[in-house]
């Protein structure tokens, strides 16, 4: 009986131990099929466009090669976006992560007013970026908008904001520093209250300054989740579209066109699919190569113990 029985539970075995290999694969299935149809096909499809003359009205399109990148850098308005995106992402990104870095520092202490204060701080992340945007399309209206009312207070000439090419890059860089400052603060609040207290008391015992304690304990501690913001952070500004398109829509004179709204008009508006996808392949090769730089170039200041 046992001898029966024997081979029988052998290829049960055998049968399980192959589906145990398997199911992985078979739970992360969903998800990898997802990530599939929903990022990787489209990229590549995407890429695929960039070198076409496709038309969303016309049936008919073919291959034009570089053309499409020729036109591109002849053309002032995407010369014109592509600066504009390179200006915002570097002041959206330092002036939120230092601003961020400070309020972090500053909030650690675990009391009544620091936790009110995280959490009013979170309140505009989670706020969609169309209500944060015409609240502030109020506040700095240049005749009835309080920012005007308070600096006419304060004995100075109003602002234009978004009305002058002079101010609106400048406009836009103080909405998107609102909205992420919150979510930002609180990441980094949590990276700092996670390092031992024990080199803090250290510190103190050698009569260490507290910039020095801050740039020799906290920095280094929480490089790993400083680094990690400041790549997304990078990505994500690239790719800002909500805010300039309901504040501005690229204006006044271009002055906040940014690339994904310059995709976004030639996509959708002069229908001009393989211009626009051309376009989102520069997009995504800058976004390729400032992450291999930022890994190059910080990855290694960055202390994971």
């Amino acid at each position: 009986m046992e001898n029966i029985k024997s081979p029988n539970r052998q290829a049960q075995l055998l049968r399980k131990e192959r589906f145990n290999k398997v199911k992985p694969y078979l739970i992360l299935a969903p998800a990898i099929l997802t990530i599939i149809i929903y990022k990787i096909y489209p990229m590549i499809w995407q890429i695929v466009l960039g070198f076409t003359d496709r038309n969303l009205i016309k049936a008919k399109w073919k291959f034009v090669g570089v053309n499409n990148y020729i036109r591109l850098f002849e053309d002032m308005v995407f010369t014109k976006s592509l600066v504009n995106t390179f200006v915002y992402t570097f002041f959206s990104v330092i002036i939120t992560l230092g601003l961020a870095l400070l309020l972090a520092f500053t909030l650690t202490s675990n009391n009544r007013i620091n936790n009110f204060t995280s959490t009013i701080m979170f309140l505009p992340h989670i706020t969609a970026m169309l209500s944060v945007s015409i609240v502030f399309l109020w506040l700095m209206d240049p005749q009835v908008g309080i920012f005007n009312y308070i600096l006419r207070l304060m004995g100075f000439k109003g602002l234009q904001w978004l009305e002058s090419s002079k101010t609106s890059m400048m406009s836009i860089i103080i909405v998107s520093v609102f909205k992420g400052l919150g979510y930002y603060a609180i990441v980094l609040m949590s990276a700092i209250t996670a390092i031992p207290k024990e080199l803090y008391e250290a510190a103190s015992l050698d009569n260490a300054t507290r910039w020095k304690t801050f740039t020799s304990i906290t920095i280094p501690m929480i490089s790993p989740t400083l680094f990690f913001l400041l790549v997304n952070m990078t990505i994500g500004s690239f790719k800002v579209f909500d805010v300039v398109n309901i504040m501005t829509q690229g204006g006044p004179a271009l002055s906040t066109n940014v690339l994904v709204q310059f995709i976004y008009e030639n996509a959708f508006q002069n229908f001009k699919t393989g211009y626009a996808c051309a376009a989102g392949n520069v997009l995504l090769l800058i976004l390729g190569l400032l992450t291999i730089v930022y890994f190059r170039l910080l990855a290694k200041r960055v202390h994971y113990k």
